[in-house]
């Protein structure tokens, strides 16, 4: 059994260089040969893609991290404390675990504030959360964490390269369009030549 799935890998293989044009084929044709070096053009193409999705993210990521930075310069971080339980609450959507909940806290002209704010379903009532406010003693959504910006720039990269590749598998299909097209009609040309010769011979 190993020695036939070693042989079936050697064909493969095979079939794979011969594809690409590694062996020579006396009976490859143009379009053959332009079908070769679109394939090379796509794969080199793919791998080129990785890096650009690289620096798409990090280009995303360092963006983020800038806006997250300005935030942060006039927001205020202070510490409230909640004042009724989510421990019972349904989420609003499906799938969501957060819930609104009133929070008291002391805005930074030292006035105490009661307003609401999302907090995770199952927080007690006294728990201490943290808010963030605007200049206003509003509070606000909070900035961007380090791990969120990562996660964006990796999900922006990823879907970057994977688009990429979509669309280069795409475009180099429909290149072979008109390739595999023009084959037939060259193979048809040659059989109406071969055929009476062949039919000749069997008589």
């Amino acid at each position: 059994m190993s020695s036939v799935k070693h042989r079936s890998g050697e064909l493969w293989v095979l079939m794979q260089a011969r594809r690409l044009g590694g062996r020579r084929n006396p009976l490859r044709r143009s379009t053959d040969r332009i079908e070769t070096a679109l394939l090379w053009c796509t794969l080199v193409a793919a791998l080129l893609l990785i890096p650009v999705g690289a620096a798409v993210g990090t280009g995303v990521q360092n963006s983020l991290d800038a806006s997250a930075a300005r935030q942060r310069a006039v927001l205020h971080q202070v510490q409230a404390r909640t004042l009724e339980s989510s421990e019972r609450q349904v989420p609003a959507v499906q799938g969501d675990v957060l819930s609104q909940v009133p929070v008291s806290y002391v805005d930074p002209r030292g006035a105490e504030q009661r307003r609401m704010t999302s907090v995770v379903i199952g927080t007690k009532a006294g728990a201490e959360v943290t808010i963030w406010l605007d200049r206003s003693g509003n509070i606000v959504t909070a900035p961007l964490s380090k791990s969120d910006s990562a996660a964006f720039g990796g999900t922006a990269g990823f879907f970057t390269v994977l688009g990429g590749w979509l669309a280069l598998w795409g475009v180099f299909n429909l290149a072979r369009v008109p390739l595999n097209r023009r084959r037939s009609r060259e193979w048809d040309a040659e059989w109406l030549a071969i055929a009476p010769r062949w039919s000749r011979g069997q008589k």
